[in-house]
């Protein structure tokens, strides 16, 4: 993510396992404004597969993806053609 885009919403899914990481992404991307940012993070490894996948089908984009100490952390920036 470049310095310029700030983060307009954080979703913590820590703890939680497939699907439902994955579905209240869906659930807090669909009450974003376009072009909003939101930082997820999560515990669950299948989110490295399926936040990929997430924003390729729905035409987000994934703007970076890290794992530190054990939590994955992406940012997400959703469509401007929603």
């Amino acid at each position: 993510m470049n310095k310029s885009s700030k983060v307009d919403h954080c979703l913590d899914v820590t703890g939680l396992y497939c699907p439902e990481p994955v579905m209240m992404l869906h659930n807090i991307i669909n009450d974003m404004t376009a072009g909003a940012i939101v930082e997820v993070l999560a515990t669950d490894p299948s989110t490295e597969r399926d936040v990929p996948k997430f924003c390729t089908f729905l035409g987000h984009t994934l703007l970076s993806h890290e794992v530190r100490e054990g939590t994955y952390i992406y940012i997400v920036q959703k469509s401007v053609e929603d």
